[in-house]
């Protein structure tokens, strides 16, 4: 078979330009460090290695969700620890009103105290994140959550019971954060009677009191009838005989509530003390109810409190009542706080126990993307050396062939 030389110097041309491609090849699988530098390399390991990007991709995204979730929730439980410690403080000082010895002096340096305590948890109520965000005003939180009304002086929640929340795994979405109306305002003030009324008889005094209050929340929670008011009224009915029976809306109490009248003396009903003055009492009826359970923030339980420590002409019942009203309300909101608290430390695990599977996830994506697209350094770089060896062959091969005449070969 007859060569040219034209033929001899393609083929020789295109034995360099193909060392070169599949050496350009290499270069680029080290540069882009994976062997599959398109689709049609490997159609399978490709699909397969999209889907894995995705997958990283979302887990990054988890991540720093997780971060910025941690850092709210820790914001949160940091205010949160802080109050619950002003809880403690204001516990204290209303124990020390009680003190008998205690003046109007006294009284007035302690409400000066919770004074400044309650300067302090408004502020904290209205903690705003490093974006700017009231974190108690729920979905309302680009305005404070707490407003003190200029005219009544009352502090009032102006957020809304709403929660803001990211998603953490696939399946998984956290609340950065809670309303304050949950964790201040959803809590119950004291429970107390209303005041008692002489409906019949010639009673010169009718008073009760609450002198058990354990006893008396566990009555009021299981007997306060929301449907029928009426039968929140309690009635003491005495007759001439100086026989005393208390009713529910005038119907019998099962087991029935009965007893000797003596004027003056105590009459102990469910935690409540009931004393009634005047011997004309019986026969007689005196009245007596379970009003409407109130909610109150600690904010307004202690406005109360202040301006009865603030009032030096006030009564030493007054001043108890309001002790009473200050320490149930304080050990109530106290406990919410604690429930807060416990739910974040449980988001918190949660969080921590999702933002490490993650991490496990991707270490384990990361290693199956290698296994399927991870270019093989040492193959590469060996095959990059081989055409190297190849291309200068060729291009030799290229100098002398080209450089050949037929007065060479006649020689």
């Amino acid at each position: 078979m007859r060569i040219s030389f034209n033929m001899q110097f393609k083929q020789s041309l295109n034995g360099i330009l193909d060392a070169q491609k599949r050496m350009s090849r290499a270069e680029e699988q080290l540069v882009k460090q994976t062997r599959i530098l398109s689709p049609a390399d490997d159609p399978a390991a490709s699909a397969k290695v999209l889907g894995l990007d995705q997958n990283l991709a979302q887990i990054e995204q988890f991540q720093k969700n997780s971060v910025l979730l941690k850092n709210n929730l820790a914001l949160e439980e940091t205010v949160l620890i802080n109050m619950r410690t002003s809880y403690d403080r204001i516990s204290t000082l209303a124990q020390a009103a009680g003190n008998a010895t205690y003046g109007p002096a006294e009284r007035e340096a302690l409400a000066l105290e919770l004074r400044n305590i309650q300067a302090e948890m408004f502020d904290a109520m209205n903690t705003k994140n490093s974006e700017g965000s009231y974190i108690f005003a729920g979905y309302q939180d680009r305005s404070a959550a707490y407003e003190k009304d200029p005219v009544t002086g009352e502090y009032q929640f102006k957020g809304d019971d709403g929660f803001r929340a990211l998603q953490i795994s696939p399946s998984i979405k956290m609340p950065g954060n809670d309303s304050g109306k949950a964790i201040f305002d959803d809590v119950f003030a004291r429970f107390k009677p209303s005041d008692t009324t002489i409906v019949l008889g010639g009673a010169t005094a009718a008073g009760i009191e609450v002198s058990d209050q354990t006893k008396f929340n566990a009555f009021y929670i299981a007997n306060y009838d929301n449907l029928t008011p009426a039968n929140n009224t309690y009635n003491i009915t005495i007759d001439a005989a100086n026989n005393y029976q208390i009713l529910q809306n005038g119907s019998a109490l099962t087991p029935a509530v009965t007893g000797t009248f003596v004027p003056g003396e105590d009459i102990l009903f469910q935690g409540l003390t009931i004393k009634i003055d005047g011997a004309a009492a019986a026969p007689g009826q005196i009245n007596f109810d379970l009003p409407l359970p109130e909610k109150k923030n600690i904010l307004n339980t202690l406005n109360d409190f202040i301006q009865v420590l603030e009032n030096p002409s006030v009564s030493r019942g007054a001043v108890n009542e309001a002790i009473a009203d200050a320490l149930a309300q304080t050990e109530a909101s106290a406990r919410r706080i604690d429930s807060s608290l416990a739910n974040l430390g449980g988001r918190n695990n949660v969080l921590d126990s999702v933002f490490n599977n993650n991490e496990d996830l991707t270490i384990k994506h990361k290693e199956y993307r290698a296994d399927l697209a991870e270019v093989d350094f040492a193959a590469a770089m060996t095959e990059i050396k081989r055409q190297e060896v190849a291309m200068q062959a060729a291009s030799s091969t290229f100098s002398k062939m080209s450089a050949s005449t037929l007065f060479d070969y006649i020689r």
